[in-house]
């Protein structure tokens, strides 16, 4: 069990060489503040380029991303000290808004190769070619997929629930999940929702699930709603937010009056 804890967030990129004429590090989050305890859903909306994604990828250590005030803790251990690899030993996970194509290693390998990295030492084979199998027969994957390169030829659906095989195989302790729901189809997305739901089912670990809308949140149901606007949370609420947010758009966190 464990309290993944941000505070006072600030990260900018550099945008050095945009085509927009900008220069430089810009900041992109503005203040974050963020407590996602053991069993909790948070799901955090808001328009695009609002900062959403900065943060997964912040968390997670991308090195385009630069920390420049505040921290975030899992259970009180430093993760910004920490490597990407130390993060995810730490029972970080983060599923991809895009996630990428690694060929020539099968999903087979990666996926053992990273249980073993996560445990430190390799898990059964014959227990562990169980696991994934059934892993695989919940996501409505192909078993054949294991032998494939990783994402290679994917799908942006197989993708998405290789992801969330990933999810369920490492169960970390606290999964943020980037925009999981986009582009998939009605089908995929209910067994996307359903992996997440197994994964929750566990009763103590955390989800920080970032969406434009809420037609996940209908499957997955979060405990917190969080609005995102110009990198910082500008409303917090329960489900029923997402609902309100659905029916009036993001207008009255957007516009300025004068």
């Amino acid at each position: 069990m464990a309290t993944l804890e941000i505070r006072d967030l600030h990260v900018t990129v550099d945008t050095g060489g945009a085509h927009d004429g900008s220069d430089g590090p810009k900041e992109i989050l503005k203040g974050v503040d963020l407590v996602i305890r053991p069993g909790e859903t948070h799901a955090i909306m808001g328009p695009n380029g609002s900062g959403k994604s900065t943060l997964a990828y912040s968390i997670a250590g991308h090195p385009k991303y630069t920390v420049t005030r505040g921290s975030v803790t899992l259970d009180g251990a430093d993760v910004l000290a920490m490597k990407v690899d130390e993060r995810a030993r730490a029972g970080l996970f983060l599923a991809m808004q895009y996630p990428v194509e690694v060929p020539g290693v099968s999903v087979s390998n990666f996926l053992r190769t990273a249980k073993t990295a996560i445990d430190g030492e390799a898990p059964k084979l014959r227990t562990w070619v169980k696991d994934v199998n059934t892993a695989m027969a919940a996501m409505k994957m192909d078993p054949a997929f294991a032998t494939r390169s990783v994402n290679e030829g994917f799908s942006g659906g197989e993708k998405k629930r290789h992801e969330i095989l990933q999810l369920e195989l490492l169960d970390p302790q606290v999964a943020v999940l980037d925009e999981t729901d986009s582009g998939l189809d009605i089908d995929a997305l209910r067994v996307v929702s359903d992996g997440v739901n197994r994964f929750k089912a566990n009763g103590d670990r955390g989800v920080l699930l970032i969406t434009h809308y809420t037609r996940i949140l209908r499957y997955i149901t979060p405990d917190f709603v969080h609005v995102f606007v110009d990198g910082r949370i500008a409303e917090e609420g329960g489900p029923e937010l997402a609902d309100r947010l659905e029916a009036e758009g993001y207008d009255r966190f957007t516009t300025t009056t004068v």
